[in-house]
């Protein structure tokens, strides 16, 4: 921009010199030594794409808070690279959707709608307690309590095989390990009993399904 402005005085000079070193500043805000050190992988490294080529990002470790906000095509997504900012993520790619603001992950299950982007119509996101009748299904989100590390978790379900009872997961901010395999993080079991399913992971409130 300041390029394109005939400089008349050194008064202009200045007031340009001043906007660039503010823009710079901005650009280079740095990490918080949380962010930095004991790292299980460095910060901002892909950790594994998921469905919809959705990259999960390392967030260092689990004591890392990095107070910048994350857009997706104008649409803010969360902080980096929390595991909520993931999951909002994912809805935005994959269908269109995003949640509210939240102040910790395990506040999502009291969440009972998402705003569609295109026309900012609210539409139904469900809860399903753990041991439901309704099973789990690709793209349901799994929502810890706030037990688990004073914050909950949120991750996404990104494939069920049900001949060995596994759910696939994917997310950020978990372990911040590399993926083991390209369409998921970790592998969750589950169980069916009396017609009712359960996941086999501790904290675990339930799962959410977006109803379009």
């Amino acid at each position: 921009m300041c390029k394109s402005i005939k400089l008349t005085s050194s008064l202009m000079l200045f007031l340009c010199a001043l906007l660039l070193s503010n823009v710079v500043i901005a650009k280079e805000k740095p990490l918080p030594a949380s962010c930095q050190t004991n790292c299980v992988a460095p910060f901002g490294e892909v950790l594994g794409m998921g469905m919809g080529d959705v990259p999960a990002y390392s967030n260092c470790n689990a004591d890392c808070v990095f107070f910048s906000p994350n857009k997706k095509q104008g649409t803010y997504t969360g902080i980096k690279w929390q595991c909520v900012e993931y999951a909002r993520r994912w809805l935005f790619r994959n269908k269109g959707v995003v949640y509210g603001d939240v102040d910790v992950a395990a506040d999502i299950w009291a969440l009972n709608q998402v705003t569609r982007i295109k026309d900012d119509k609210k539409i139904t996101m469900t809860s399903f307690p753990n041991g439901n009748e309704q099973a789990p299904q690709v793209g349901d989100l799994i929502i810890y309590a706030k037990a688990y590390l004073k914050t909950g978790h949120v991750a996404v379900i990104s494939g069920i095989d049900e001949k060995t009872q596994k759910i696939k997961v994917i997310e950020q901010n978990y372990k911040n390990t590399k993926w083991p395999a390209a369409d998921y993080s970790r592998k969750i079991s589950y169980t069916q009993q009396d017609g009712k399913y359960w996941l086999l992971d501790t904290y675990v409130l339930g799962w959410k399904r977006v109803v379009n």
